[in-house]
């Protein structure tokens, strides 16, 4: 196994050591099964509401593993000063943040799986059929998740953890807001405005392309030439901010 593998695993075990992946697991179980208690107090839509409060639960914990977790990658290792133990080894720099970003991607992977199982096991439990579209909801809030970790572990490498929660954060809000304030700007008639959203709009990630949550929970499947399209614009934003994030710690002092 290679020094990237390595590194990975150990962050992997680190990761479930933690306990806020557990309590974040288990959250996700509650919100599951709340959505269930909705959906029987409902008259109608009996489906619609399992489907948007499951998925809704899946991306919320997914993200919130991603930005706290992932904010601790790096930092984690600098406070507790094992950092000068690991780059005194001949460890390149590029594979100890390639190693930390899959050992965390491997995390999420496996706790959106185990969430992805109690949500369709709910479905199996009230015998709703499995539509095509909810997996493809779960695929595109993975790479999601993928994108957060990416901007939490970019932010990590020359920030503090308090300062990269908060700027991944605004990141994940903008992301699902550029469209918008794109328009609200165009409207406002303000030449700063427009630069400014513009800037955020090129910038930012387009985290709204990743969301079809709503369809999904009315059965709706997107074309597969989209949900490929989508994939692959996630995978290459989250590859360019690892590779941003490689540089910057390349040029980092220790």
């Amino acid at each position: 196994m290679g020094a990237i593998g390595v590194i990975a695993l150990n962050a992997f075990r680190e990761s479930l050591r933690d306990k806020i992946l557990y309590n974040l697991v288990l959250f996700a179980g509650l919100l599951i099964g709340f959505s269930v208690l909705l959906a029987d107090l409902s008259i109608t839509e009996h489906h619609k509401i399992i489907a948007d409060m499951g998925l809704a639960a899946i991306n919320l914990i997914g993200v919130i593993i991603a930005i706290f977790i992932g904010i601790s990658l790096v930092n984690k290792e600098i406070e507790r000063r094992t950092i000068y133990t690991i780059m005194a080894r001949p460890i390149s720099r590029t594979f100890f943040i390639l190693g930390k970003y899959f050992g965390l991607a491997l995390t999420l992977f496996v706790n959106v799986s185990i969430m992805l199982a109690v949500f369709l096991a709910t479905f199996l439990l009230y015998h709703v059929p499995i539509e095509p579209s909810l997996l493809q909801a779960v695929q595109l809030i993975f790479v999601e998740i993928l994108v957060v970790t990416a901007v939490a572990l970019f932010f990590s490498t020359f920030s503090s953890s308090t300062l990269s929660a908060i700027l991944t954060l605004g990141i994940y809000v903008v992301g699902h807001l550029t469209a918008d304030l794109r328009t609200v700007a165009a409207n406002s008639g303000s030449a700063a405005a427009k630069m400014v959203v513009n800037v955020l709009y090129y910038l930012c990630p387009n985290l709204e392309m990743l969301n079809i949550k709503g369809q999904a929970a009315v059965g709706i499947q997107v074309a597969p030439e989209y949900l490929m399209l989508s994939s692959l614009y996630g995978l290459l934003y989250a590859g360019v901010l690892v590779t941003g994030a490689c540089l910057v710690f390349q040029r980092r002092d220790f």
